[in-house]
C-alpha cells in the first residue's frame, strides 16, 4: 500500500507550508530517520524527515509553491508494498480471509498490515493484535513496530529483547519525530540596480507572517513612546576594562551585551512592567525573558527573528554574550527552533551599529514593550557644568497602554538609566 508523505503541522500556528528544497527525486530509496526536504513555516525553516523506508514513487508538490497542512507532498511505497513484488509474491486473501494470513499467528486478521511491518513483527515476536496502526486507515506500519519492541532506528541492527521483556516493560519510548532547524534558503530578488523594468517577486510564508503580526500589533496594540538619552562614558570604559581583563579567554563583550542584562535587572526591579495583555487579565510573568532582535541577511530571504535569552535578569555577562551570539549565528545560517524564539517578555532592537541615531520599534506580541536603541556616539556633552566630549546614547521604548501606564514606563526608563549610568550595579 502506498504510503501518502503529508504536509506536517510544524508549528502551533503553522496553516501551510512551502517546500523550499527537496532531497529526494522519483525513485530514490528512503530510510526512516532521512531528511525529504526542507519547508518553509511562518516561523522558521524546518526539516521534513521520512518515518517509513520505501522507495519515492511520486512527488507531488513543485518547489515553492505553498500548500495546506495535510496536502499530499509525495508518495513513497515500502519495499514488499511495490506493485511487482506484491503482484507476485503476496497471494490474494480468501473471502474468509482477512488480508493478514489466517495461520499467521502474529497476524492480526483486523488490520492491514505492510509486508516490512509483518516480518518485523514476526523477527521480534511481536503480536500485531495489540497494536494501533499509526498509518492511512489505521495501517500497522514498521515505525509502528519498532516503537512496540522499544527499538530506535539507530538500535535497529542489535538484537532486541524477548517479546516476553518488551510487554513487560512500562517505558517503552517511541522514536522522537521532532522537527529541526534547517538552513533557510528562500529565493531572494537580485538587485535591480541598472534595469528600466519592475520585478514581481513572491513573498516567503515567514515574510508574510511577519508583515501580518506587525499590521495586527499596530490595529490591535495602543502603541506609545517614551524616549530617554543615557551618559555612557561609564558603560564604555566598563566595557573596556571587562575585555582588556577576559581577552586571554577569548571573551568580548558588546555594548549589546551590557544592555540586555541592564534591561533584564531593570525589569526584574519593576514587574510591572514584565507583563503581558490576555484579554480580560494582565499576565505578570515570572521569568524574565529577553528577546533580541535579529535581521536576516538578504540572501537568506531577509526578515526579522527574535531569538530568547531566558532568566536574564539571572544571568552573567558572559553568559549572555555567549548565547546571544550563538543564537544570533543560527539564525543567521541554520535557523532557529520555535523552542528557541518563544516566551519573551521582553525585546530589545538594536540598530545603533547600522548608525541610526535614534527610531521607534513595533511591540513584538505578546510583549508589551519594546526599546529601540540607536547608536553609541562621541558627542559635546555638558557634564557637572561643563562642556566636554561624551558617551551618549538615545532609546526609545514603546509601550502597550493597555498594561503599561506612563509612570510605570518613565520609571521603568529611571532604573535602567541608573544601571546604565552607574553599571557595576549590574555585574552583581
Amino acid at each position: 500500500m502506498p504510503i501518502e508523505i503529508t504536509m506536517p503541522r510544524l508549528s502551533d500556528t503553522m496553516e501551510k507550508g512551502t517546500i523550499i528544497k527537496w532531497h529526494i527525486a522519483e525513485g530514490d530509496d528512503v530510510t526512516a530517520g532521512d531528511i525529504l526536504a526542507d519547508v518553509e513555516t511562518d516561523k522558521a525553516t524546518m526539516e521534513m524527515q521520512a518515518f517509513d523506508d520505501g522507495r519515492v514513487s511520486r512527488i507531488a508538490v513543485d518547489e515553492g509553491v505553498a500548500v495546506a497542512v495535510g496536502t499530499v507532498v509525495a508518495v513513497i511505497v515500502e519495499e514488499d508494498d511495490e506493485p511487482a513484488a506484491s503482484a507476485s509474491s503476496e497471494p490474494a486473501a480468501s473471502p474468509t480471509e482477512s488480508p493478514a494470513l489466517a495461520d499467521d499467528p502474529v497476524a492480526a486478521p483486523c488490520h492491514k498490515v505492510t509486508s516490512v511491518a509483518r516480518r518485523l513483527a514476526e523477527q521480534h515476536g511481536v503480536d500485531l493484535s495489540g497494536l494501533e496502526g499509526s498509518g492511512p486507515g489505521g495501517r500497522i506500519t514498521k515505525r509502528d513496530v519498532l516503537a512496540a519492541v522499544g527499538t530506535s532506528e539507530e538500535m535497529r541492527a542489535s538484537v532486541p529483547p524477548s517479546a516476553q521483556e518488551q510487554h513487560a516493560r512500562p517505558d517503552v519510548i517511541e522514536p522522537s519525530h521532532m522537527p529541526v532547524p534547517a538552513v533557510p534558503v528562500t529565493r531572494v530578488a537580485t538587485s535591480l540596480a541598472g534595469t528600466d523594468s519592475d520585478r514581481r517577486e513572491p513573498v516567503s510564508i515567514m515574510r508574510q507572517t511577519i508583515a501580518r503580526r506587525l499590521v495586527e500589533s499596530k490595529q490591535e496594540i495602543p502603541h506609545y513612546q517614551v524616549s530617554m538619552v543615557f551618559a555612557m562614558d561609564a558603560m564604555m570604559a566598563l566595557r573596556k576594562d571587562l575585555n582588556t581583563e577576559l581577552a586571554d579567554q577569548g571573551v568580548r563583550l558588546s555594548v549589546n551585551d551590557l544592555l540586555v542584562r541592564a534591561c533584564a535587572v531593570a525589569m526584574n526591579r519593576n514587574p510591572l512592567m514584565n507583563a503581558s495583555w490576555d484579554g480580560d487579565a494582565i499576565v505578570y510573568h515570572g521569568e524574565v525573558n529577553i528577546g533580541v532582535a535579529v535581521a536576516l541577511p538578504e540572501e537568506r530571504g531577509g526578515g526579522l527573528v527574535v531569538p530568547v535569552l531566558r532568566n536574564a535578569d539571572s544571568r552573567s555577562l558572559r553568559a549572555i554574550s555567549a548565547e546571544t551570539r550563538a543564537l544570533s549565528e543560527k539564525a543567521r545560517t541554520r535557523g532557529l527552533t520555535v523552542e528557541e524564539m518563544e516566551g519573551a517578555t521582553f525585546t530589545i532592537s538594536n540598530l545603533g551599529m547600522f548608525g541610526v541615531d535614534a527610531f521607534t520599534a513595533i511591540i513584538n506580541p505578546p510583549n508589551s514593550a519594546i526599546l529601540a536603541v540607536g547608536a553609541c556616539l562621541q558627542k559635546p556633552v555638558v557634564r557637572d557644568g561643563e562642556l566636554t566630549i561624551g558617551w551618549e546614547m538615545n532609546a526609545t521604548l514603546s509601550n502597550d497602554h493597555r498594561v503599561v501606564d506612563g509612570a510605570t514606563a518613565a520609571r521603568y526608563l529611571g532604573t535602567l538609566k541608573e544601571f546604565i549610568e552607574h553599571p557595576a550595579a549590574i555585574l552583581v
